[in-house]
């Protein structure tokens, strides 16, 4: 599902227009997107937390020709589903009940 698809799918839900459906999806992002910038998790209920990890400083070598290079530290984005979207991913798509 891309960007036009969610809203889409937003608009179909709700009952919201196309336009304004997608003024909540972009808000949506750059309020995340604000978040992670400032160095802030974001956990969606029902859905799944959002986490900004420090990435430490690190050698790593060149496959190629063998040079090692230093990749300096950064941060990066990594995501925890929660307990019910794991359960259905691991059952093929069925929630047990």
């Amino acid at each position: 599902m891309n960007n036009k698809d969610f809203i889409a799918e937003l608009a179909l839900r709700t009952g919201y227009a196309q336009t304004d459906a997608q003024k909540l999806v972009n808000a949506l992002i750059e309020g995340m997107g604000d978040s992670f910038e400032a160095g802030e998790n974001v956990s969606l209920a029902g859905f799944g937390t959002f986490e900004v990890k420090k990435r430490m400083e690190r050698v790593v070598v060149n496959p190629s020709t063998g040079l090692r290079m230093l990749v300096p530290p950064k941060l990066v984005l990594g995501f925890k589903p929660n307990a019910s979207i794991k359960e259905k991913l691991k059952n093929g798509g069925e929630v047990n009940a």
